[in-house]
């Protein structure tokens, strides 16, 4: 199965621009995890699958590490190569990979991996990688222990039908895979801060499901996130407020 989910498809096309600016970066930390348990750095070479508009690339390109990047939504990826142009970028899906077997030392899913999580994408992933290469997966999650998240994700999740998410945990069924090794997990602090419209709206506009949705229905979410946002005193009359995430970030390598 190598087609986009319709929530993917359609609400990506839709908000690659929204995606850009509501989506948080990474904790400076996560330099660490890349460094020590991906191993990248000069010499080394790193795919990044899935890439959406380009949001993890900088930090791959930072170590020092050759970037070949793939995506299979055109709208996105034309935000990526805009963004990003010394990076190597194609269309492509993570069971078709257009690149050749063993030519990566590690590959790396951020907010990814949950669309594509088959068995038969892991085992092109398994292609590509070198032996004793690692996989990468990252992921930003919302802390929901903070009561106005909770309730942001009250009114997000109403809309979510069969969309693959992270929080279903479905994903682990497939890795670690055949081809690999055990599977490491690395969980950091972080914070978006920024406008309100554009930190707590915007990324939720940005879902891809939300982001499908018909424009009178967006209209009605970003008004009911409007709301809670007014009747929240951490919120309200801010200029700038910070949106807490758990990054979680997990690596297993690849065997001979």
């Amino acid at each position: 199965m190598d087609t986009i989910h319709r929530s993917a498809a359609a609400g990506y096309a839709a908000q690659a621009d929204t995606y850009v600016s509501g989506r948080p970066d990474y904790p400076p930390a996560l330099d660490g995890w890349l460094r020590d348990d991906l191993r990248l750095g000069p010499g080394r070479t790193v795919l990044d699958l899935g890439a959406g508009t380009g949001k993890f690339t900088p930090r791959l390109s930072a170590t020092g590490a050759r970037v070949v990047a793939v995506e299979p939504v055109p709208a996105m990826l034309a935000r990526l190569v805009a963004r990003n142009p010394d990076v190597a970028a194609h269309p492509g899906h993570a069971e078709a990979i257009p690149l050749a077997d063993g030519s990566v030392d590690a590959v790396v899913c951020a907010q990814s991996f949950h669309w594509f999580s088959t068995p038969a994408a892991l085992a092109e992933i398994r292609r590509v990688l070198r032996p004793g290469g690692t996989l990468g997966l990252v992921w930003n999650v919302r802390d929901e222990s903070v009561p106005w998240v909770a309730a942001l994700t009250r009114i997000v999740d109403a809309y979510e039908d069969d969309t693959p998410r992270y929080r279903t945990q479905n994903w682990r069924a497939v890795v670690p895979g055949p081809g690999f090794g055990p599977l490491h997990e690395r969980r950091l602090p972080h914070r978006h801060v920024g406008p309100p419209e554009d930190v707590i709206v915007g990324r939720a506009l940005s879902v891809s499901f939300i982001a499908a949705l018909p424009p009178g229905e967006q209209a009605a979410v970003a008004a009911e996130i409007r709301g809670l946002i007014a009747a929240t005193p951490d919120l309200a009359g801010h200029d700038s407020v910070a949106y807490p995430y758990e990054t979680v970030a997990f690596h297993c390598t690849a065997s001979g």
